[in-house]
């Protein structure tokens, strides 16, 4: 997609966010390599943050923050995949493209680039597995049978992301934004959050 090799940005990020404190970390300069950069960042916290809810022993405080943290997090991620869309889409529209004659893919880039991202984690981490030295018999290959099927997965995903936006820049196929829309982080769209706000005013309003 453009001049970016995701796949192996994705892994560079993985490695280096794993080795250096992610704070002195900043995003590049190029409006589309920061977007799939930042994307793969909140995933890669998202990862990390669900991991510590698994915990043993942490309380329900402890889930009940993290749980906002997941939420806080994976909106996010949505975000920053919709964005991406709209920058591809932005540069796109400059050469009168897409065609809207065009067939319509059932999936944006910003969506593909978001799997990819989740298999870039997935890899890593089994990657660990099968050195892990203290594992049970069998892990370690058990896990390299993961990985050779997350390797093909993501393969075929990026050469389908590809062949998209090859497609798209001939004119024989588009892709739209699709908005997540998300309920649950919206106070007006979440029950559990109208009702008790609205039992909250109406105690209050009976309060001489």
């Amino acid at each position: 997609m453009i001049s970016i090799d995701i796949p192996a940005l994705q892994d560079e990020l993985t490695v280096r966010w794993h080795q250096e404190a992610i704070e002195t970390w900043q995003p590049s300069a190029d409006v589309l390599t920061s977007l799939v950069s930042r994307l793969h960042l909140a995933n890669f916290e998202l990862w990390h943050i669900e991991d510590s809810a698994r915990t043993p022993g942490a309380s329900d405080a402890d889930l009940a923050r993290v749980k906002r943290r997941i939420d806080e997090t994976n909106q996010r991620r949505n975000d920053l995949a919709e964005e991406l869309d709209r920058a591809l889409l932005r540069s796109l529209e400059k050469q009168g493209l897409p065609d809207l004659c065009a067939e319509l893919h059932s999936e944006s880039p910003g969506l593909m680039t978001d799997r990819l991202s989740i298999l870039a984690l997935k890899i890593f981490h089994t990657r660990e597995e099968i050195a892990r030295a203290n594992a049970a018999p069998g892990h370690a290959e058990r896990n390299r049978e993961r990985l050779s099927i997350l390797l093909e997965q993501r393969n075929d995903l990026a050469g389908c992301l590809q062949r998209l936006w090859s497609e798209t820049m001939a004119g024989t196929r588009r892709f739209k934004l699709y908005r997540q829309l998300k309920m649950y982080n919206d106070p007006s769209l979440n029950p559990a959050v109208y009702r008790e706000e609205a039992i909250g005013e109406a105690t209050k309003s009976d309060l001489p």
